[in-house]
């Protein structure tokens, strides 16, 4: 604790009652609002204000004031006289002693030995994304977090856990909030008070079944004993997104298709006339130059956000309420001259409070209440299919609209902008309501260090959807006007609806209803600290999709032993299972043991401490599973009947008669089980010079008995289905690291950095293939999961490589595609070299589109009143073969498909290099051009400006003149600016053309106000 205090005026008779005030700040030199400030030995307590800020009257000027903050070392402080002071409180992450949260408890960080690590809720309570996992990418060494869409709603990130070791059963992690399997992304940043990840079996052992691809651990806000406080923080931004896709104009689209077609001996397809009146705009309902993508979409869209939190109590009672609203708007366009409204919206609102009761010195009611609601507004037309319909539509067929109102469409076609605009909305609308009841014993009576907690929570979700639909009148494509000027259409080619439809969609949605019993230890008998903990839970999840609910029942211990603060040894265990395996084969035991060795706390490392305040050395290994299997099949021991059309019978003639029959479905696994993944984790923590943080960790991962489909069961054992079974396997193994410095540079300026590293690779090393396939490239088999398949292009066709048009030289593999060959288009390696490239040279070509590499860094300044930070995310060794129908320019023949902006970026006669974007352009499609293929590979790395913010907070005199505890200003960029080698569209987008509704990069303006 580093405090300065100021002898303001020596009180003579000293039992007499004195007025101190002073301000807490944390180590980075911010202030902590809500921190309680508590005369030892009373009741006599107040907190800190906005700006960490606080006056208590205390009994005696020789009084001891004792600081509590979450996250913070608890610090004492004898006034000595003192009336005025300032206290610094240290980060938990540099004191052994602090508390750490853990599965199903906390932990003095000195004893913990499993990979665990925390962030500060603050730095998730950034952008403008409603989904917290969303503000997870590169924040948190071993968690990878991708974005692959940012539609409103449904903008959630895909969140790994130390990458991926099953390739079938569920890879996302179990995320607890406040000890109840919960959504990550029903949370708003506001409510959380504590964020922890657990990684290795010793921290996620407990959790038995469900622990194996790690667990995220969220507890929201509580009271405190003190003075109500009242935090308000609003934000408004405007977004646009990071990059559409571009595409060429009309003229130059027409040009093109003429230039390839005179190539393969075609006549004229665009005369000179049309090209120039479309250039010129001549007539835009005759001559039409459409972007698609720019009609169904805005420049700009607004988001808005406002959080309170009010907490407070007294030793007896303590509160917290956290409430915040969110709002929306996508960038989807909608047509203002509509009686109704088809703009993308989202709303949302969060509410949630816990209130802890001491109903006597031992014993504590806790009782938490919480929901949100969210209604969604749209259009009535799927996203991905509009902009897929954007991509087809060519920008010369016809206008969105012509400009005597009527809407053009070509049979068999859609007209995009009518899809997005004109047919009708959709609304969606979900609430939740989350309640918790504890109560908890302290047994100190009896030994001290014993408590008991019982826990009950039910959780109830519910969703319900109207559609309100109807298409528009469509017209044929005009084709000249008339001699008063008008279009002339022909008849209507499709009759629409006067009127909205009306159609509601209720939902189940889900309960959950959960039970705890735990009974725990912790007491210090000299140099020896000993912890205990054995739990008994039960869980059952309806979400009317099965028969019944899925349900989880359980016991979960923890022993953990510390010697003289320096040697620590653990054992974890989860005995659980789930009703989704067959009796008596229900439950498993899954155990873990970790050993630990704080060095710096060795004698012989005293006159070194100055450098290495500590180093702590530690190592896990255990076992946990995975229940979520894959497969779709529930109760999978079960064999099936099925009663499809398969198994129908038929007599007579003609079409006879036909009897349902019933056939053998899928054939039971008698000793069905969970995945089971063994872990092994080594890590070292070193804090240098007292201002810096290093963790590294290696780890790896086994997992066995991954429930596969068989592939080498033979067709004459009679299975109309293949069997399954527990025999899939896979490894995973990786390294991760993270880096902190904190250094109070001069009393007004202070700097903190922060940096994290992940890399992770897998390796299946069973699927179940025929021994002729595995080492050969078709087998999956000791590759990495998801790696890509299609055919090794080895550049482009020269002229050297044919004797005669169309005629490769001797020597080299002929394609079947049935494309006629010439220079410049794709050439394949013969892998099973029989002399041509067919189905059969396809296989497993590298690379992957999940991530291996994770990684972020950034800072926080403050000088003086100003502040600013900034954070950088980016993502490495991931790759995605792009491409799709009528994707080469070109190969729609002008019906179907744009041209990307890039299209001269082309293999030409004048221009015949190998190191081109496209191979050779055609008129039509090109079979051998558009297969999958290392040609399409492209390297999605990229590096993304994630959070950019400037900040400035008033001083003290000033916001008393406007009767506040604190004002905060700030502005704030988010997805301000990226760096990738591939340009086309944002490679973190799950799409092989670009065509998916974009991330979006945004201004925010907030105002941070204490009451």
């Amino acid at each position: 604790m580093l405090c300065s205090v100021n002898n303001y005026a020596q009180n003579t008779n000293g039992q007499s009652a004195v007025k101190v005030t002073g301000t807490v700040v944390d180590s980075k030199g911010l202030s902590l609002p809500s921190a309680t400030v508590l005369e030892k030995g009373t009741k006599n307590a107040t907190s800190t204000d906005f700006d960490g800020s606080f006056t208590i009257t205390v009994s005696s000027p020789q009084a001891i004031l004792v600081f509590k903050f979450i996250g913070m070392k608890e610090t004492e402080m004898a006034l000595n006289n003192a009336t005025k002071v300032t206290v610094t409180m240290e980060d938990e992450t540099n004191d052994l002693q602090a508390v750490v949260v853990v599965g199903y408890g906390t932990q003095k960080k000195a004893s913990v030995v499993g990979a665990i690590s925390t962030i500060k809720p603050s730095l998730l309570q950034v952008g403008t994304s409603r989904t917290l996992g969303n503000n997870l990418a590169g924040q948190i060494a071993g968690v990878m977090a991708v974005q692959r869409s940012g539609e409103p709603g449904y903008d959630q990130s895909d969140i790994k856990i130390r990458g991926i070791s099953t390739f079938k059963g569920s890879t996302n992690p179990l995320v607890l909030v406040d000890g109840i399997e919960r959504n990550l992304n029903d949370l708003d940043p506001s409510e959380i008070e504590s964020f922890s990840v657990l990684k290795d079996a010793a921290a996620s052992a407990v959790y038995g079944v469900r622990g194996a691809n790690g667990v995220i651990l969220i507890n929201t806000k509580r009271g405190f004993v003190g003075t109500p406080t009242i935090q308000v923080r609003t934000e408004y931004s405007i977004q646009q997104p990071t990059k559409l896709p571009e595409f060429i104009t009309a003229a130059p689209y027409m040009r093109l298709l003429n230039e390839l077609a005179a190539e393969q001996g075609k006549g004229v397809l665009f005369s000179e006339d049309r090209i120039t009146k479309t250039t010129n705009r001549y007539d835009p309902d005759l001559y039409p130059d459409v972007d698609w993508v720019g009609a169904i979409t805005k420049d700009y869209a607004f988001t808005s956000r406002t959080n309170l939190n009010v907490a407070g109590g007294s030793e007896i009672l303590r509160y917290a309420l956290t409430a915040s609203y969110y709002s929306e708007k996508g960038i989807l366009a909608a047509d203002p001259k509509q009686t109704y409204d088809s703009e993308t919206k989202l709303n949302r609102t969060n509410i949630r409070t816990n209130v802890d009761v001491n109903l006597s010195k031992s014993t504590l009611l806790r009782v938490n209440i919480g929901g949100f609601l969210q209604n969604i507004d749209k259009g009535n037309s799927n996203t991905d299919e509009l902009f897929d319909k954007a991509f087809e539509t060519t920008p010369f067929v016809h206008p969105a609209i012509y400009s005597d109102g009527t809407i053009p469409r070509i049979f068999g076609r859609q007209n995009p902008w009518a899809m997005s605009t004109q047919q009708g909305y959709y609304k969606q609308g979900g609430s939740k309501i989350e309640s918790l009841v504890s109560l908890e014993q302290d047994f100190k009576a009896i030994t001290p260090g014993l408590k008991a907690k019982f826990t009950y929570s039910f959780d109830s979700y519910s969703e319900n959807r109207i559609v309100r639909g109807k298409s528009p009148d469509y017209y044929h494509v005009a084709t000249d006007r008339d001699l008063d000027g008008s279009l002339i259409h022909g008849t209507v080619q499709a009759y629409g609806q006067a009127y909205l439809g009306y159609e509601k969609k209720p939902e189940f949605g889900n309960r959950r209803v959960y039970l705890e019993a735990n009974t725990n230890y912790n007491r210090s008998f000299g140099k020896h600290d000993l912890s205990g903990l054995l739990l008994y839970n039960q869980d059952s999840f309806n979400d009317g999709t099965a028969p019944q609910a899925f349900k989880h029942q359980g016991l979960a211990g923890r022993t953990s032993y510390t010697f003289d603060r320096r040697y620590i040894g653990e054992f974890n265990f989860g005995y659980n299972g789930s009703e989704n395996f067959a009796k008596g084969k229900r439950f498993g035991f899954f155990p873990s043991v970790a050993m630990g060795w704080i060095v710096s706390e060795e004698k012989f490392m005293e006159p070194v401490t100055h450098i290495f305040n500590k180093i702590k050395l530690r190592g896990s290994y255990g076992l946990v599973g995975n229940d979520n299997i894959g497969g779709n099949r529930r109760f999978a021991y079960l064999t099936t009947i099925s009663d499809d059309n398969n198994s129908d019978y038929w007599f007579g003639t003609g079409q006879g008669v036909k009897f349902e029959g019933i056939e053998e479905g899928q054939i039971g696994v008698s000793d069905l089980t969970w995945e089971k993944v063994a872990k092994a984790d080594i890590g070292i923590e070193l804090g240098l010079f007292n201002m810096i943080d290093l963790t590294v960790d290696v780890f790896q991962e086994k997992r066995k008995d991954i429930f596969v489909e068989r592939n080498t069961v033979p067709t004459q054992a009679g299975f109309i289905n293949a069997p399954w079974a527990n025999f899939g396997k896979m490894e995973n193994k990786g390294i991760e690291v993270a880096l902190n410095l904190n250094k109070q540079v001069t009393p007004d300026f202070f700097m903190s950095w922060r940096a994290t590293f992940t890399f992770v690779e897998n390796k299946v090393t069973e699927r179940d293939e025929a021994d002729a396939v595995k080492g050969t490239y078709r087998s999956g088999t000791g590759i990495q999961n998801n790696t890509l398949y299609g055919y090794k292009a080895t550049g482009l066709y020269t002229s050297e490589d044919f004797t005669a048009p169309g005629v490769l030289a001797p020597g080299l593999a002929v394609p079947t595609f049935g494309t006629a060959l010439r220079p410049g288009d794709i050439k394949y390696e013969d892998r099973n070299g029989d002399g041509i490239i067919s189905g059969l040279d396809e296989g497993f070509i590298g690379g992957t589109n999940d991530p291996q590499i994770i990684y972020g860094f950034g800072n926080n300044l403050k000088y003086k009143q100003f502040d600013f930070s900034f954070f950088f995310q980016g993502v490495a060794k991931s790759e995605r073969i792009i491409g799709g129908s009528n994707f080469i320019p070109g190969s729609g023949t002008g019906t179907l498909g744009n041209i990307y902006s890039n299209y001269n970026d082309r293999w030409t006669e004048e221009n015949p290099s190998q190191d081109v974007f496209w191979p050779r352009l055609s008129y039509g499609p090109n079979a051998n051009n558009s297969v999958p293929s290392t040609w399409w590979k492209k390297d999605m790395s990229f590096g993304r400006l994630k959070t950019m913010e400037v900040g400035y907070t008033l001083n003290k005199k000033t916001v008393e003149k406007l009767y506040l505890q604190g004002l905060r200003i700030y502005i704030s960029g988010n997805n301000l600016w990226y760096a990738s080698n591939f340009k086309l569209w944002d490679p973190e987008l799950s799409t092989a053309t670009g065509l998916k509704y974009p991330s979006t990069r945004s201004v925010l303006f907030g105002l941070s106000i204490g009451l």
